[in-house]
């Protein structure tokens, strides 16, 4: 099982600190102009070391990466610090937050060259095309075959098995106001059920659901097959995470329900006031090579935009993506995510 590694992986990267401390177009002690460009994303922002130096060696930039919290995180980040911006180009927010930066004018145009394929990913409402996507990704469901199949329970497969009494203390997710894919998930019951999804959580949480304040709680602590002893045989993840829970005969033990998925989109995108805009625009570029996009399902275990990228075979065989996942226009959720969580809070809270 590989969901251990990733989680120390992740953890790993929250203090990454790549290339100089020189501060960008500022002459350093020995009198040279730095060539820095700082990069501020997320905590699960790993970019391979080859690759750092191939950036290097080929722009002629120094590399430095900010990561810190996850997108919701990095989000309120870069909007309190717009005036004074903490990089020069950013990566990570994504399209359950990307609205709020755009709003607030955290981004630079930059209409970067997309690679076949990555237009599908377009940020809607964004004209400028200042944010650039990079990597999309799955928030779905995932059930423990093995639990399953071991009890002679038959699995859920949709969104309202999860509130079924067979299902009762069987699911875990992590909770919208603390977390990227939970947020993700609570869209994913307003796009499913309309104005009537807090009827849906109420009838969730009285059957048992339990959350975490994060995915490596949900995932790594209490799923069955996340490494620990989890006593939950249900998850909230995503639909590549099938592709790391491969058993010695070669199959995998988990599944993600694919009726039930809401897509994530990363983006990145040169920071309004950035010392850098060139190294930061040149950083944008790169993450769009065919290098870097076909080492995304193993750094941070993401789908490339490049429908050109060959997947790995784990991938390729056991990380399906859903055909029709469910959406919520960047427009509704800029307008009406603070009521959401706050309807969200009470019931969860009760």
């Amino acid at each position: 099982m590989l969901a251990p590694t990733l989680a120390v992986v992740l953890a790993a990267t929250a203090c990454s600190v790549i290339g100089g401390d020189d501060e960008p177009g500022k002459e350093t002690a020995s009198g040279q102009v730095s060539k820095r460009v700082v990069l501020v994303t997320h905590e699960s922002f790993v970019l391979p070391e080859d690759l750092q130096q191939k950036f290097e060696q080929e722009s002629g930039y120094d590399l430095v990466v900010r990561a810190s919290g996850d997108a919701g995180v990095l989000t309120n980040k870069l909007v309190l610090t717009k005036a004074d911006p903490l990089g020069d180009v950013a990566f990570g927010v994504d399209n359950t937050f990307a609205s709020r930066a755009l709003d607030e004018g955290v981004f630079a145009p930059y209409a970067a060259k997309l690679p076949a394929g990555a237009d599908e990913f377009l940020l809607e409402g964004d004209g400028d095309q200042a944010l650039t996507p990079i990597d999309n990704a799955n928030v779905c469901v995932n059930i423990d075959d093995t639990w399953f199949a071991d009890k002679g329970v038959a699995p859920p497969k949709t969104l309202d098995d999860l509130y079924k009494p067979a299902y009762r203390d069987l699911f875990v997710t992590p909770g919208a106001a603390t977390s990227s894919p939970g947020m993700a998930f609570l869209l994913t019951t307003v796009a499913a059920y309309g104005a009537k999804w807090p009827d849906y959580w109420a009838r969730l949480m009285r059957n048992g659901a339990k959350l975490t304040d994060g995915w490596s709680d949900a995932y790594q602590v209490d799923f069955t097959q996340g490494g620990g002893k989890g006593d939950r045989p249900i998850v909230l993840s995503y639909d590549s995470s099938p592709a790391f829970t491969i058993a010695d005969d070669g199959t995998s033990t988990t599944s993600a329900l694919l009726d039930t998925c809401f897509r994530q989109v990363e983006y990145a995108g040169v920071l309004d006031g950035a010392e850098n805009p060139d190294g930061a625009k040149a950083l944008v570029d790169f993450l769009l090579t065919p290098e870097v996009q076909a080492a995304l399902p193993d750094s941070m275990y993401v789908f490339p935009v490049d429908s050109s990228v060959e997947l790995p075979a784990d991938w390729a065989k056991f990380a399906k993506q859903p055909t029709d996942p469910f959406a919520v226009a960047p427009a509704d959720i800029a307008e009406h995510r603070d009521e959401w969580l706050r309807v969200w809070s009470d019931i969860t809270s009760r």
